[in-house]
């Protein structure tokens, strides 16, 4: 017993190890996307600004123009990449992510539609995309229920809702008129815009409220991974726990599809990336969520600089990402069930 504890000790530690690395990235890109911009600043006029004691320009363009969108990056990251984690324990399936499980689609048919049928404004929009970001979540929700093998057919469900969305979305945005078009496709490719405060506590707080129930998931997924008799022997309802995973999963990736649109490849990439690092027993949640962020933010700050006097939605960077990992992990696949 003894010999088992220090090896679940050594995990702990290597887990706490590469989590600190990537927290360690993760801060040093978080400050580099602070100092750069049309307003250049050193470090030591980031810390003044943050403390108080910079002159008022610096203070404005770190603490509202900056700041923001830099929270929102590393808040909406975190989410996505736990979501995707918990998706892909749960199905054993590493292309189990929202976007391809339609989650992220059903949010942009929602929003789309509200901004170009409708004509709601930016409150009505988000409102929209999250209740169509939950109509997709109760239909893996009530496939969760019933199925009991993986849920490798909740995948295929996805992908299936996945194509309807985007065949929705072509239609919509073909009917509308060239600039409310332009708008959509502009929110459908992710982008933060003008970050407000108020919309990074709202989904910070959801985050907050989530990651004490994916702790107490990530305890069982484990035992889930070996079988339902295996769980229902040590006292566990699979059923329940599969539907109380995705409910998870889904209000993190419906949350974040609702404020910043569809960001591809985080929630596909982290988890996956994580676990070859903390190693595959592992469901590797808080190193997704924290790599999640870190990837996040990163490709942000391509978004706005990569190109000169041209700022692009970040979705268009994290799927150009996310096309060749996508590529390399069927290719590498060599013949598994994925």
């Amino acid at each position: 017993m003894s010999g088992i504890a220090a090896v679940r000790a050594r995990g702990r530690r290597r887990t706490l190890r590469i989590t600190g690395v990537v927290a360690g990235v993760a801060l040093v890109v978080a400050v580099v996307a602070l100092m750069v911009g049309d307003y250049a600043l050193t470090p030591a006029g980031v810390a003044r600004a943050l403390t108080g004691a910079g002159t008022p320009i610096e203070q404005y363009v770190v603490t509202q123009v900056r700041l923001p969108r830099l929270t929102m990056a590393l808040v909406c990251g975190a989410m996505l990449g736990l979501a995707g984690a918990l998706l892909q324990t749960l199905l054993r399936n590493p292309l189990a992510s929202p976007d391809l499980l339609g989650i992220s689609g059903g949010a942009s048919v929602a929003a789309v539609f509200a901004t170009l049928v409708l004509g709601l404004p930016a409150w009505g929009v988000t409102g929209f995309a999250f209740l169509g970001g939950l109509v997709v979540a109760a239909i893996l929700l009530g496939a969760a229920r019933r199925l009991a093998d993986g849920g490798y057919r909740i995948v295929l469900a996805g992908v299936g809702i996945s194509f309807l969305c985007a065949a929705v979305i072509g239609y919509l945005i073909k009917r509308a008129q060239v600039n409310d078009a332009q708008s959509a496709f502009i929110w459908i490719t992710g982008s933060f815009g003008a970050t407000l405060w108020r919309e990074v506590l709202i989904l910070a707080v959801v985050l907050a409220l989530c990651v004490p129930a994916a702790v107490a998931a990530g305890r069982v997924l484990p035992v889930i991974e070996l079988g339902d008799p295996s769980a229902m022997g040590l006292g566990l309802r699979p059923a329940l726990v599969r539907t109380g995973v995705v409910a998870i999963a889904v209000l993190l990736a419906a949350a974040s599809t609702a404020f910043i649109g569809p960001v591809a490849f985080i929630a596909l990439g982290a988890p996956a990336m994580a676990r070859s690092l903390v190693g595959r027993g592992s469901p590797a949640l808080g190193t997704s969520a924290v790599l999640g962020a870190a990837i996040l933010v990163a490709a942000d700050l391509i978004a706005q600089h990569a190109l000169p006097g041209m700022s692009v939605p970040v979705g268009v960077v994290t799927g150009a990402i996310g096309a060749p990992y996508l590529l390399w992990l069927l290719a590498t696949s060599k013949g598994t069930r994925v």
